[in-house]
């Protein structure tokens, strides 16, 4: 299960990759997913299961988050030819 942070801005999803990049974790810069928000943006994919560590990390820190946000791989799987009922 993929997770998506949201930020209060740019500069803070750009620190976050950063940070957790060295941490080890692997993320991902994406767009703001419509789900969550119609506002242009980036946020950042991680593994959700993760979500304490990442959630800790971001905090000691000091990189402000707008919310940590749970999603399905719906997307992925229609690019594949796969449909959201198959999941």
């Amino acid at each position: 299960m993929k997770g998506v942070i949201l930020f209060p801005s740019t500069h803070y999803a750009l620190r976050a990759e950063e940070v957790l990049n060295k941490e080890g974790l692997i993320v991902k810069l994406i767009p703001v997913p419509r789900e969550f928000s119609s506002n242009c943006g980036i946020a950042l994919e991680f593994d959700y299961t993760a979500k304490e560590k990442v959630n800790k990390i971001l905090k000691e820190k000091k990189v402000e988050t707008e919310s940590i946000q749970q999603i399905a791989d719906v997307r992925r799987r229609r690019c594949e030819g796969q449909s959201p009922e198959a999941i």
